[in-house]
C-alpha cells in the first residue's frame, strides 16, 4: 500500500513554508542587500533559476509566464508570474511537483503582494525579467 501523499495534499503547507522563508530573505534584502539568514543564505542564494517559460513550451500551455523556481527533480516547486506587457503581476501561482504529479495554488492578498514586489524589485529593476523574456523569444 503506497502512502506517499499527493501533491494537493502537501502544496498548501509547502507554499506556507516557502512564503515564510521569503518573507524573512525579503525583510533583510531590504535592509542590506547582503544581510543573510544563517539558515536560508539571502535572497540571491535562494532559488535555482528564474526565467520566462514562453507560450506553448509545454502541452496545453497557452500562456507564458515567468518562472522562479526553487527546487528541482523530485519534488520540485516554482512561483508562476504571469504579468502584462508592463510586467505587472496579474496572477502569481505556486506549483509543487513531484514525478508525475503536480498541484499548485493561487496566490492572494499578502501572499501575491510578497512575491509581486520580489519580481517587480528583484528581478525587474535588475533587468533580469526583460533578459530572460528576451532569451526564451529568440530560442
Amino acid at each position: 500500500m503506497n502512502t506517499q501523499k499527493k501533491c494537493w495534499e502537501l502544496v498548501k503547507d509547502k507554499l506556507k513554508s516557502r512564503i515564510s522563508d521569503l518573507t524573512k530573505l525579503w525583510a533583510l534584502y531590504l535592509e542590506d542587500r547582503e544581510k543573510s539568514d544563517e539558515n536560508l543564505g539571502n535572497m540571491y542564494e535562494y532559488g535555482l533559476s528564474f526565467d520566462y517559460v514562453a507560450p506553448n513550451t509545454f502541452e496545453k500551455q497557452r500562456r507564458g509566464y515567468f518562472r522562479y523556481q526553487l527546487s528541482w527533480g523530485g519534488p520540485a516547486d516554482e512561483f508562476r508570474i504571469y504579468a502584462a506587457y508592463d510586467l505587472k503581476p496579474y496572477t502569481i501561482q505556486y506549483w509543487y511537483m513531484d514525478w508525475f504529479d503536480g498541484a499548485g495554488k493561487i496566490l492572494y492578498g499578502k501572499d501575491f503582494k510578497l512575491i509581486a514586489e520580489i519580481f517587480e524589485m528583484f528581478f525587474v529593476d535588475s533587468s533580469t525579467a526583460q533578459e530572460a523574456y528576451k532569451k526564451a523569444i529568440k530560442e
